[in-house]
């Protein structure tokens, strides 16, 4: 697994596949290229609390990640979670587990589209 960190690579997953969950948001990709690695991210905005919250929700999300995507993601791949306000934190770890394997199963569901997100804005430097 590698992971992402250019906002570029996390604003093509937002025009992909989007799938809610009872405690954070996936997005999923297929990069359609020669490399079998899968690629994650992790985000959090302020919304989730401050930084101590934030950090928290993001090591529970990829200690999660660790557990569940070599087994149920696919080579070639790259996911998103975006950690929600009080759920990702609160919730139980089983639980959370449990919502990525749901989140993963349908995310590679057959027939399954990309949703059409809006244009985002530029960014200002």
């Amino acid at each position: 697994m590698r992971v992402l960190r250019k906002r570029s690579q996390f604003l093509a997953l937002n025009r992909q596949i989007r799938v809610s969950a009872k405690s954070f948001m996936l997005q999923a990709r297929d990069r359609d290229d020669d490399d079998p690695t899968i690629g994650v991210g992790f985000t959090c905005s302020k919304k989730v609390g401050n930084a101590v919250a934030r950090n928290r929700a993001k090591r529970r999300l990829r200690e999660a990640t660790r557990l569940v995507l070599p087994d149920l993601g696919r080579a070639g791949w790259d996911y998103a979670l975006i950690g929600w306000q009080d759920s990702t934190a609160d919730r139980p770890f089983a639980d959370l587990l449990g919502d990525l394997r749901d989140a993963l199963a349908k995310a590679h569901a057959p027939g399954r589209r990309p949703n059409p997100a809006p244009a985002s804005p530029p960014r200002r430097r």
